[in-house]
């Protein structure tokens, strides 16, 4: 029986987010211990977690491309109380964007190459599972470099006060 949901709210078990091109979901979610379909997309689904979390997608977008200079596929602090974080693997306004939690990333390899496959590399998450990704490893490694620095900066950040005039 396949799990469709109406919505899906990210929790710290969130593994990643899937586009899917099928008439009744928009998104394969995988959890550590369970996969769900989703009639709302990847970026509808980040978007509310944010919001979610006392902010917009817009602002934690903005502050991070603010401490950084990132401005193409910047990662989001969806919930950086509960360790949330996510990449996308393309602008998140294509289709065919993916967003993978970056707390659950154990390791990241090379595909095989096999010409009949589209994969160019593979996550393998702390629980085992792995995900053939058609982004390459080193896209992949960069964006997974770029949400570290995410993480510092919003552990640094949760440490000060606000300045205040």
């Amino acid at each position: 029986m396949t799990n469709i949901l109406n919505d899906y709210s990210i929790k710290p078990s969130t593994m990643a987010l899937l586009p899917t091109r099928h008439f009744e979901y928009d998104t394969l979610v995988m959890e550590q211990e369970q996969e769900f379909y989703v009639r709302k997309t990847p970026l509808q689904l980040i978007k509310k977690a944010c919001l979610e979390a006392r902010s917009s997608y817009d602002g934690r977008r903005e502050y991070i491309m603010y401490k950084t200079n990132f401005r193409h596929k910047v990662p989001i602090p969806v919930n950086p109380s509960l360790q949330i974080y996510a990449f996308p693997t393309r602008s998140p306004q294509d289709f065919n964007c993916k967003w993978i939690f970056f707390q659950h990333i154990q390791s990241l390899q090379h595909a095989p190459s096999i010409k009949s496959s589209n994969e160019k590399s593979i996550i393998t998450f702390k629980n085992g599972q792995t995900l053939g990704m058609g982004e390459s490893y080193y896209l992949l490694e960069r964006q997974m470099q770029r949400t570290g620095s995410c993480v510092l900066i919003m552990r640094e950040g949760m440490n000060q006060p606000v300045a205040t005039s």
